[in-house]
């Protein structure tokens, strides 16, 4: 008599569901704003949409904002994208649980760095870029790693305004068909918590102490990501 073969669990299902880690990050990415918008000279890493509008901000003159920030910020972002699309081209076809493991451990491993930097030599001229180029370049390959995945309202961890959008619009005051307003809901929470321990962190533990939990952040939902919704 033969021993039934136990069924193989599919890899893909191990750890936690990806609705809980882009959550997750979209807390990390208000911690990283936080940073990079109060301690970096008023400009945005994670959100770059922002830094979009502040370049226009600083190519009219407007004071106490930089066209050199605005455009290292967006030039690194971009170039992390790039590379998330690689990434994923190459290494998570048919597994978004290898793609999101690998983006998140590289992210974890920049943002580290810059934790790092911002440590061993606050306030220089130096260290602010360094820390644009690095948060930059992680948010930007995360990006690109999390839009390939497109799980509905939950497309991008940087920016919330299709998620209002979408909470408002299929309201009750809308046309009352209300998708996912319980995820929209979560992932306007997340930002804006983020954004609130984050610039917490600043104003009382300076830059290394916010950019040290977003890198251990990243660096346990790295281990922890699945591959289901």
């Amino acid at each position: 008599m033969t021993t039934p073969t136990p069924p193989v669990r599919d890899p893909e299902t191990r750890g936690l569901r990806l609705v809980a880690v882009l959550l997750a990050l979209t807390v990390v990415s208000g911690l990283i704003d936080a940073v990079s918008f109060l301690g970096l000279g008023r400009v945005f890493t994670a959100n770059v949409t922002g830094s979009v509008v502040i370049l226009g901000f600083a190519a009219a003159g407007v004071p106490g904002f930089s066209v050199r920030h605005a455009v290292m910020s967006l030039v690194c972002f971009l170039l992390g994208a790039v590379t998330g699309g690689r990434v994923t081209g190459r290494y998570g076809r048919g597994s978004r649980r290898r793609a999101a493991r690998l983006a998140l451990a590289v992210e974890a491993v920049l943002v580290g760095v810059a934790a790092a930097v911002a440590f061993a030599r606050p306030d220089t001229t130096g260290t602010r870029d360094a820390l644009i180029v690095l948060t930059a370049f992680a948010m930007g390959l995360r990006t690109a790693t999390v839009r390939s995945f497109r799980v509905p309202d939950l497309i991008t961890t940087t920016v919330v305004t299709m998620t209002l959008t979408g909470l408002a619009s299929e309201s009750r005051l809308g046309d009352a068909t209300q998708h996912r307003t319980l995820r929209r809901a979560a992932s306007v929470f997340a930002m804006a918590g983020g954004a609130c321990l984050g610039a917490w962190l600043v104003l009382h533990h300076g830059l290394g102490t916010p950019l040290l939990l977003a890198a251990l952040a990243s660096g346990a939902l790295a281990v922890a990501a699945s591959g289901r919704e």
